[in-house]
């Protein structure tokens, strides 16, 4: 392995410095071509922090780094046994969720869902953006799952690692036949996305509402749409997110806005213009999330911020570790959603004054799982009695 593979690998493993990573992103042959990735967030497309080699593309005298491909978007398909996933975690409120897809074509530089590319052998950077995987099946699974015996329903949540309605759900349709799954059942579920194709589904999801069985949240980082298409290149833009709010709150259907991510010195100055848009769209929640940073999305993102906003590098990620510890991320239960230290204090205790001065509640609705209807068990073993 070269000196190169070793420096940006040591740079994808925990407990990284900023030095290494200043000297990763200044590396030469590490950084894709601006041409092949145009569109795209991820300026790196490192291996895998689970493969045993580093592969490093460099002009070798035979291809030309300029006669290389772009990144398109491939989408596979993915035949899981099972549908719902489970969580334990303290500090989530939800037990339960589903994820019809697996990477995202929005490309949020920050998603804290990258890493999870690794399992399948690929990259957190460019792959978890262009090589998709669909789950065509999830409906039938999830039907089949509901009908279980001893089933007991709780709020699925839906778009809480890779968004449901990104670009490729216009065509495989995948989320909308799994509402349609969760109406027939009468289960409930609460949505989280950065897309107004969700308007789409507005028939399902207000009847669904109509009997206390869904709510919907839009993540809205930023009312800046020239940080949004650098940030987030492919998800919606800042005023389609809100016209979405507006729309789903029109049609009875509880909407909340999400800022998720709040990163300090880019967009927390924000806070309250995005809250006070929120309101004025129909949100009747809000929350937020503080930028998480684990494993690779780090040094990507350290590299996007080199790349786009150079001269606040030092003072944003100065900021990030003064609320984790002195580390890019700490992923202690209580506190990583959150942070801990001064300006982590500051910036919830403003999130508070804002949506108490918009009435803007915080998971104050709470919906229905007593209408739950279960599937006609299609696919599951009978009972021999």
């Amino acid at each position: 392995m070269n000196e190169l593979s070793q420096l940006g690998r040591a740079a994808f493993q925990p407990g990284h410095t900023a030095d290494i990573a200043d000297a990763l992103v200044a590396a030469s042959g590490l950084r894709i071509e601006i041409d092949r990735r145009r569109g795209r967030g991820a300026g790196l497309n490192p291996s895998g922090r689970f493969e045993p080699m580093e592969r490093v593309a460099f002009d070798d005298g035979w291809t030309s780094l300029d006669d290389m491909p772009p990144f398109r978007t491939e989408v596979q398909v993915e035949r899981p046994r099972t549908v719902i996933t489970r969580n334990e975690s303290p500090d989530i409120p939800f037990d339960r969720s589903i994820n019809p897809y697996r990477g995202c074509e929005h490309g949020c530089i920050y998603c804290f869902a990258r890493p999870t590319h690794s399992y399948m052998g690929l990259s957190a950077g460019l792959d978890f953006e262009a090589k998709l995987f669909a789950k065509p099946d999830a409906p039938k699974l999830l039907e089949r799952e509901l009908a279980k015996p001893g089933y007991k329903p709780r709020t699925i949540a839906i778009g809480t690692n890779t968004d449901p309605y990104q670009p490729i759900e216009r065509e495989r349709r995948i989320m909308r036949q799994i509402l349609e799954v969760l109406n027939k059942a009468n289960h409930p579920v609460a949505i989280v996305t950065k897309s107004a194709l969700v308007t789409r589904d507005i028939d399902i999801l207000s009847e669904m509402a109509g009997k206390g069985l869904a709510k919907v949240a839009l993540s809205v980082t930023t009312l800046d749409r020239k940080l949004a298409r650098t940030m987030e290149p492919r998800a919606s833009t800042p005023a389609k997110r809100l016209e979405a709010v507006k729309m789903l709150s029109e049609a009875g259907i509880p909407t909340a806005v999400m800022m998720a991510p709040i990163i300090p010195a880019l967009n927390d100055h924000e806070i309250e213009r995005v809250l006070d848009s929120a309101k004025a769209a129909g949100a009747g929640e809000a929350s937020y999330v503080l930028l998480r940073l684990p494993l690779e999305v780090s040094p990507l993102f350290r590299d996007w911020l080199l790349q786009n906003y150079p001269d606040r590098y030092r003072h944003v990620m100065s900021l990030v570790r003064s609320m984790r510890g002195g580390k890019d991320y700490d992923a202690e239960f209580g506190k990583r959603m959150k942070g801990a230290g001064p300006y982590a204090w500051q910036i919830s205790r403003r999130f508070e004054m804002a949506t108490k001065r918009l009435g803007l509640g915080r998971r104050s609705i709470q919906l229905r799982d007593d209408l739950f209807v279960p599937p006609n068990g299609s696919g599951v073993q009978l009972s021999l009695l």
